[in-house]
């Protein structure tokens, strides 16, 4: 958690020292957040976690403030609680583009909300609004509300949503974690964000071409916890409308890294994918 990763000198040693008089046998009881068997490259590739996942529909008329949607959530109680991240589709899209987003993060232990916004024509900065108000409603929930830590937060959107992931980080500075997804924003800068922040452009991307929002996004982000900028090799600006691995593994490495801590995910984040012929990476930037 951020509270925890800002900690001061003084703090820090102290919790360095507690550490140190601490059993060494449980790394699980040092970091509580830590979930699931040691990652490798296939496994986070896969389409499934370890966990079974449920899921509960949000009604346009019961949704308070977005377009109502469909949180999915690790079935077992066994763990504990999870870390919670919400999902916006792009202009014109419905939640439907981005669907299989949820599903996939939920079985590696995460609470997930995709959810159609007000309007498919709403600008990124209503739906950042959106995405805080889904992250809102997902944590008062009746069914799933007690499986989710409330501290631990995150967004993930595809273009205007990408773009969206912004504004809500700029409004809400203590997510987590903010993942745009071939984003697009009018608004190149963003000195404002804390969260740690990934974007994720395309190189054929027509609509928001990467030379003109995500990698300018990436060097603004001056501020940001860590930033990072992951280019998908040949693809279109509608990558992420599809299931996508190489888009689900380094999300996922992400949100296990800052929302939940899990240092073990740092393997895959630096130094990163080849970016060499071959690779579905042309692109790989990590500060």
């Amino acid at each position: 958690m951020k509270l925890i990763r800002n900690l001061g000198v003084g703090a820090a040693a102290l919790a360095l020292g507690i550490g140190l008089l601490a059993p060494s046998s449980s790394v699980a009881a040092e970091n509580p957040h830590e979930k699931g068997p040691d990652p490798t490259d296939s496994s986070i590739e896969a389409n499934r976690g370890p966990y079974a996942v449920s899921t509960k529909s949000i009604s346009r008329l019961s949704a308070r403030g977005f377009g109502g949607g469909t949180i999915h959530y690790p079935t077992s109680t066994q763990d504990g609680t999870f870390g919670v991240v919400a999902v916006s589709p792009g202009y014109t899209a419905s939640e439907s583009s981005i669907s299989w987003l949820g599903p996939r993060l939920a079985s590696f232990g995460f609470v997930v909300i995709t959810f159609d916004t007000n309007s498919r024509y709403d600008s990124p900065g209503s739906r950042g609004t959106q995405l805080l108000a889904a992250l809102d409603q997902t944590i008062g929930d009746s069914t799933v509300g007690s499986r989710v830590d409330a501290s631990r937060q995150a967004v993930v959107g595809h273009s205007m949503g990408g773009g969206g992931t912004l504004e809500a980080a700029k409004t809400r500075r203590s997510l987590e974690a903010a993942v745009g997804l071939t984003p697009w924003n009018t608004d190149k800068t963003w000195p404002e964000v804390e969260a740690a922040a990934l974007q994720i452009g395309a190189e054929r991307d027509s609509t928001a071409s990467p030379r003109t929002h995500a990698i300018p996004f990436y060097n603004s982000l001056t501020n940001a916890e860590r930033r990072a900028y992951l280019e998908l090799r040949g693809a279109s600006h509608f990558a992420p409308n599809r299931s996508n691995t190489t888009i689900a593994k380094y999300t996922l490495s992400w949100l296990k890294r800052y929302v939940d801590d899990d240092t073990r995910y740092e393997q895959f984040l630096d130094p990163g994918p080849s970016t060499g012929l071959g690779s579905a990476v042309s692109d790989y930037r990590i500060q």
